[in-house]
């Protein structure tokens, strides 16, 4: 099955980029050993287990996925941290200029939706390489097992596996508020042969969700602590998270509320000195759950550009980012945003004025001694300072995502990428509770993020529509505000802000062109699914 051709290569590739595995594939003498004789070693000695367990993070952040299907070196391929800009860009947040130097065009104006696009294979590739190793491991960490280890990795390869289906069923169908019975996406276990993958159809939305659901509670109920060797494993804390994701699609409110508040302990929020200036770049602080972690020698690091801060990060001195293809926030909503808002500063203004030093008025990023203010940016021969370079960009550019090491102009991209924040904890209790009804309780919920965002906010209650609100700001940038979109049911509306020509959409909710396309190669190796059982391609609507 072709499917599997891709997933057996990228996890070999994941496999030999990890140190620690390398003993699992070859005796001392280089000889290959067995797939079989490599699950008795590990029974043996479960702690092997270990080096499949760091391929699940290796996964997210792998580049050149694709670069064998797709023809080319592609610098839209760097693993999760590019899904989450593909995702925001295809949603009403995330303007961006529409060059030849911005690699998610795609999603800017939604010509990615076709059958044989690199970004849907992208996808499929990503999620389904993430099931095929969480698969490998549950083949060995059985539920039987008593071993304290086999339990913990048995978890983690759980939660994993039960994270990139909640990925998928959510690009490629409509939420499961009133979609149950539709198409998701095919399901595939530990048990299942290649023979039966390989005749596999898309299970229906209930089911992808039953799977999710089973495979978080087993998880939860016996098999993780808060124990791990760092953010990048999963944890009971990020298992609760991922169930109150999931339990917020359901619709399951108060499940949502109560897993929040287990995923939250042991974590505060980012106070406000600490947005305060450009952050989100380091997993070392209270804030973060779960995280990508990059090193300067990490593969995404080395390539220069294949890399989040290199699209993402004004300051980097080495990105599409700085000059090419700025990320912007929706003139639409940055206008809604109340002054006293500290995260009002994460986008700066053309007009917004800078002193000698590069101190924003309002907003005093030299507070960092780390941060050389005097550094000069060569462009046709001219020198420019953080001031001036900014001013040269266009209005609402994101500052949001500070450089490595806080250093600006720094050329190497070892940013870490957060993939859970207690912030975003608090906002699903709150948004849970004001599901409920219990908008008094929902705004108490509520206030332990904006006591550290807006000093004057004290509101007695709040809506949905307002939480959704504070989730746009909070959560931009971080791959959360297309899924909440077609979450909430809401059309995608960029009109009347700041989008390129050609993209200022005003599209119905749900509308078929909001579905990415199940990849033309999945269908002609899987023979449960035909292409009439895809999802519609339809034609792009006019901006």
């Amino acid at each position: 099955m072709k499917r599997y051709k891709y997933f057996y290569l990228a996890s070999a590739v994941m496999l030999l980029c990890c140190n620690t595995s390398c003993e699992l594939d070859q005796l001392p003498e280089g000889s290959k050993i067995t797939t079989v004789q490599k699950d008795q070693i590990q029974l043996s000695d479960p702690s092997k287990l270990n080096a499949d367990v760091v391929g699940f993070s290796s996964a997210l952040i792998q580049v050149r996925s694709i670069s064998e299907w797709a023809g080319a070196d592609r610098h839209f391929d760097f693993g999760f941290p590019a899904a989450c800009i593909m995702l925001d860009a295809s949603g009403m947040d995330m303007p961006s200029e529409n060059s030849g130097y911005n690699w998610f065009n795609g999603q800017l104006d939604l010509t990615d939706r076709t059958d044989t696009g690199e970004n849907t294979f992208f996808f499929w590739n990503l999620f389904y390489n993430e099931i095929k190793m969480a698969n490998d491991i549950l083949k060995v960490a059985k539920a039987d097992a008593e071993d304290a280890t086999i339990k913990k990795y048995r978890g983690q390869a759980l939660c994993f596996r039960a994270w990139a289906y909640l990925n998928l069923i959510q690009i490629y169908q409509f939420t499961y508020n009133g979609h149950e019975d539709a198409p998701g996406v095919p399901i595939l276990t530990e048990e299942m042969t290649q023979e039966e993958a390989a005749n596999n159809p898309r299970a229906t939305v209930a089911k992808v969700y039953e799977r999710i659901m089973t495979d978080l509670n087993e998880a939860i109920s016996s098999l993780l602590t808060t124990e791990r060797q760092d953010k990048s494993q999963i944890n009971i804390n990020v298992a609760y998270g991922l169930r109150a994701r999931a339990n917020l699609l359901m619709h399951n409110w108060q499940d949502a509320a109560n897993d929040a508040d287990k995923a939250m302990v042991g974590f505060t929020p980012y106070t406000k000195a600490q947005v305060s200036k450009p952050s989100f770049n380091s997993n070392e602080v209270s804030s973060w759950m779960w995280a990508s972690i990059y090193t300067e020698t990490s593969a995404a690091v080395q390539t220069g550009l294949l890399n989040f801060p290199a699209h993402m990060c004004s300051f980097t001195g080495n990105g599409y980012a700085p000059g090419y293809a700025g990320r912007y926030i929706n003139s639409k909503l940055y206008d809604e945003i109340p002054d006293t808002d500290v995260r009002k500063k994460w986008w700066v203004l053309a007009d917004e004025v800078y002193d000698d030093k590069g101190k924003l008025e309002g907003y005093d990023f030299t507070k960092n001694e780390q941060i050389d203010w005097t550094w000069k940016y060569t462009y046709q021969g001219k020198n420019y300072n953080i001031a001036e370079w900014l001013g040269w960009q266009a209005p609402y550019l994101n500052v949001k995502f500070g450089p490595y090491q806080d250093v600006y102009n720094n050329a190497t991209n070892a940013c870490d990428f957060p993939l859970m924040r207690v912030e975003e904890m608090i906002l699903i209790k709150a948004e849970a509770l004001a599901q409920q009804g219990l908008n008094g309780d929902a705004a108490i919920a509520l206030k332990a993020l904006m006591v550290n965002r807006d000093e004057t906010w004290n509101k007695a209650t709040v809506s949905v529509d307002e939480i959704w609100f504070q989730r746009r700001i909070e959560l931009w940038g971080e791959g959360f505000s297309f899924f909440d979109m077609m979450r909430l049911k809401k059309p995608l509306d960029r009109t009347g802000a700041n989008f390129a020509s050609g993209c200022e959409f005003n599209i119905p909710a749900e509308s078929p062109i909001m579905l990415w396309i199940i990849p033309e190669d999945e269908i002609n190796n899987n023979a449960g699914i035909t292409p009439d059982d895809n999802n519609e391609i339809v034609e792009i609507p006019k901006g």
